[in-house]
């Protein structure tokens, strides 16, 4: 769906982007991780064909970009550095306006049903005839993303989708992604949230002063670490029973050397003391990064 190669974008002597090979799959959705200012706006835009690249190229469903971006946008829904509108129209209006921007699917009797169905999936169903500039920073946000999906795309390419939304907000859009991506739709989201990508994505790429550092499974970068967390009441009396097997504690938790927990269930369990949880320990995806990238740092690229 997405690949780039040797990907690069310099302003001046400022290398913003580096050498970056982008592989997005279908059915993906795939987080785009970086802090604010390590490339990630300027990546996205030159996957748009907003901005063109010093050097490398970039495929999106297979086209080559920007050459070929007649053919391919009109799959792509997008939604970049936050939301435009004209602020003295409705939110409905303005959808209508973007939507007539381009070729109309089945004609322009079905773009009032796109764009109700637009309206409907971002909660904005209600307020849709509201002026914009009445809205909040969150509706606006959710206007934003309403445009990006009037055509039902095959690809979703988002920039901090969530900025400005409420946790209730954060949690509709995350489930309507998820049910985007059910129905058929990859998801590109560029976000510098580790929560927001850790509880929504399949795949991850870390960008990291304009660098691809990390581009992997979820799952691979959270498999378990072969240690074992135990919550128990009987902390101390367990410590004492493993004689050294206990890596960490806090309060009640333990973290244990142990390739069985099955058989250190037992053997805590046979000598009577009380299990509430027992199982693999998992990383978040923070650690993992903290681990591999050490502390993250500013800077001053998008």
């Amino acid at each position: 769906m997405i690949r780039t190669h040797g990907l690069t974008k310099r302003f001046g002597r400022l290398t913003a982007v580096g050498d970056v090979a982008l592989d997005v799959r279908s059915g993906d959705i795939y987080g785009f991780l970086g802090a604010n200012g390590s490339g990630k706006t300027t990546t996205v835009r030159m996957l748009l064909g907003l901005v063109l690249p010093t050097s490398g190229s970039i495929e999106l469903l297979g086209r080559a970009m920007p050459r070929e971006a007649p053919a391919v946008l009109p799959a792509v829904g997008a939604f970049v550095e936050g939301p435009a509108a004209y602020g003295h129209l409705s939110g409905r209006t303005n959808l209508r306006l973007l939507d007539a921007s381009g070729p109309a699917p089945g004609g322009a009797r079905t773009r009032r049903r796109r764009v109700d169905s637009a309206l409907e999936q971002v909660g904005l169903a209600d307020v849709g005839s509201r002026v914009v500039r009445a809205y909040s920073l969150g509706m606006k946000q959710r206007l934003g993303l309403a445009g990006a999906l009037l055509r039902q795309p095959e690809l979703l390419i988002l920039d901090e989708p969530t900025n400005g939304l409420d946790p209730q907000g954060i949690r509709e859009v995350r489930e309507l992604l998820r049910r985007l991506n059910a129905a058929g739709t990859t998801v590109f989201l560029s976000s510098h949230l580790l929560a927001e990508v850790e509880q929504l994505c399949t795949r991850v790429g870390v960008l990291d002063r304009g660098r691809l550092v990390v581009q992997e499974p979820l799952e691979v970068l959270r498999a378990p670490t072969g240690r074992t967390v135990v919550s128990t009441p009987d902390a101390a009396a367990a410590a004492a029973l493993l004689n050294g097997g206990v890596e960490r504690r806090d309060g009640e938790r333990l973290v244990v050397r142990a390739a069985d927990p099955a058989a250190l269930n037992a053997r805590l369990v046979g000598e009577g003391i009380r299990v509430r949880e027992l199982g693999p320990e998992r990383r978040s995806l923070e650690e993992v990064l903290h681990e591999r990238l050490g502390a993250p740092e500013g800077g001053g690229r998008r």
